[in-house]
């Protein structure tokens, strides 16, 4: 008879919720501790596109495929691309029939939550350490107490994971990317004009060394983010973010001689404007295993974001930790066995975000934008005949 083990599993985000509830469908208990106070605390982030053969695969397996429908939006996955003058270069408004759609992070963290019963979620737990105990097992130290023992911690607590240090003592390091996000409110009735530009999807606007990316979300709202390759600290030293009218008039006049249509993005946007520099692991981290802890997630291997694989990774290291646990008389060989495959699995994906990231910006930024927006739609054009 297989036996589990206490299972704390920190962190409710996309991955650590779907390694809960895949757990939960089957009849083994876990407990997910959350430092948020309430799933609506803070913003989640803007759209995510969920993957075949990785995020909806974890959905299939939590049985919440039918759920994914009900909030996926396939027409939203639209791309254009434009110069700074305003000229479309390129545009795919027809991607409704591509298997990759929209979903808004938000929608996709309640869907989750509202298959959990809700004593599986601990919130307003801030993780501060994870303590051995001589048996093997581990205590969780909290801001508010102390949890345990569990024998198996999982952490899914994203890039500057707590539970990390115990397998590993590797930190993100910064790409030399910063994004300034921003958003514009009810676009569709208050800036037709901007609704247009966007359309059914994204937008990308690159030249000067600096780009623009805006994402069509649910709700007729639109998420911009301004992109630059500069120091770590030059956002907090530039922006007062504080101030949002000062924050949006400074992040405009980056653009100076970019043609107003465009520049209205940033004009019409709401006063929540935030910088997010952007981190990752080195390509190929791992860890040597040790019982009782493992990884998931950017805890295990945050990349940059311009492959679109971080929460589809995240979400597939969930399915695959939770079959092995399903599948194998002895946990503890499951999770050796869930990370020795996913080492092996993640290193393509980070290898292209890595690449993404290293090009983005450079003086051939645009050209190669083109390429990537031509060779996506060939693709898709392609396996649509097949």
């Amino acid at each position: 008879m297989t036996s589990y083990p206490r299972i704390a599993i920190i962190g409710a985000g996309p991955g650590g919720l779907t390694l809960a509830r895949i757990l939960h469908q089957a009849g083994v208990p876990a407990i997910v501790f959350e430092r948020e106070e309430h799933a609506l605390s803070r913003p989640q982030g803007g759209t995510l596109d969920l993957h075949v053969e990785s995020g909806q695969l974890a959905l299939r397996r939590a049985g919440l495929y039918r759920e994914f429908l009900a909030i996926a939006r396939y027409e939203d996955q639209g791309s254009r691309l434009y110069d700074k003058h305003g000229a479309l270069l390129f545009a795919d408004d027809d991607a409704d029939e591509s298997d990759r759609p929209e979903v808004d992070r938000t929608a996709l963290r309640q869907t989750l939550l509202a298959s959990l019963p809700s004593e599986v979620i601990r919130w307003n737990h801030g993780l501060r350490e994870v303590r051995p105990r001589d048996d093997g097992s581990y205590d969780l130290v909290f801001e508010n107490g102390t949890v345990g023992p569990f024998d198996l911690v999982v952490g899914a607590d994203g890039s500057w994971s707590k539970v990390r240090p115990l397998v590993s003592s590797y930190r993100p390091q910064y790409s030399g990317i910063t994004f300034i996000e921003f958003g514009i409110d009810d676009v569709d009735a208050s800036h037709p004009d901007l609704a247009a530009l966007v359309g059914r999807g994204k937008i990308g606007v690159e030249a000067d060394g600096k780009s623009l990316i805006v994402q069509r979300n649910g709700n007729a709202h639109l998420r911009g983010y301004a992109i630059f390759r500069v120091p770590a600290d030059w956002a907090d030293r530039t922006f007062d973010f504080a101030a949002p009218a000062k924050a949006r008039a400074r992040l405009m006049a980056e653009f100076e001689g970019w043609t107003p249509e465009i520049l209205r993005l940033i004009e019409a946007s709401n006063d929540h404007i935030v910088s997010r520099p952007i981190y990752a692991l080195p390509v190929g981290h791992h860890w040597q295993n040790r019982i009782g802890i493992t990884l998931l997630g950017d805890a295990a291997h945050v990349m940059s974001p311009f492959g679109g694989e971080g929460v589809n990774m995240a979400m597939l290291d969930a399915a695959e930790l939770s079959r092995q646990l399903l599948e194998q008389a002895d946990w503890k060989h499951a999770v050796q066995a869930y990370e020795a495959e996913m080492f092996k699995r993640v290193i393509e994906p980070a290898e292209q975000a890595a690449e993404a990231v290293a090009t983005e910006l450079s003086h051939l930024g645009a050209e190669l934008s083109l390429q990537h927006y031509k060779a996506h739609l060939e693709a898709r054009q392609q396996n649509a005949a097949a």
